[in-house]
């Protein structure tokens, strides 16, 4: 574990110990996850888009075939009725 000192102002500092402590936590436990939460997200954040970017995923077309337009697109009805 490694040590670090923070700066808060008075108002995220009372609200952050009424947090910790609905949590039954100490500060720093309490600070020390809400980091990792946020590292872990944007972490899976930046697989996905790995993922995506590296799939191959194509929307194939005919030369000359219009796109399908928004509300097409949207159709709920049609879609269940398929």
């Amino acid at each position: 574990m490694k040590n670090i000192t923070i700066t808060l102002d008075e108002e995220t500092a009372r609200r952050a110990r009424v947090r910790a402590s609905e949590r039954d936590m100490s500060m720093s436990r309490y600070i020390g996850e809400l980091v990792r939460r946020d590292i872990r997200a944007s972490d899976e954040y930046q697989e996905a888009m790995q993922r995506y970017f590296s799939s191959n995923l194509v929307i194939r077309r005919q030369p000359g075939e219009r796109r399908a337009t928004r509300d097409e697109l949207h159709d709920r009805a049609a879609l269940r009725s398929k």
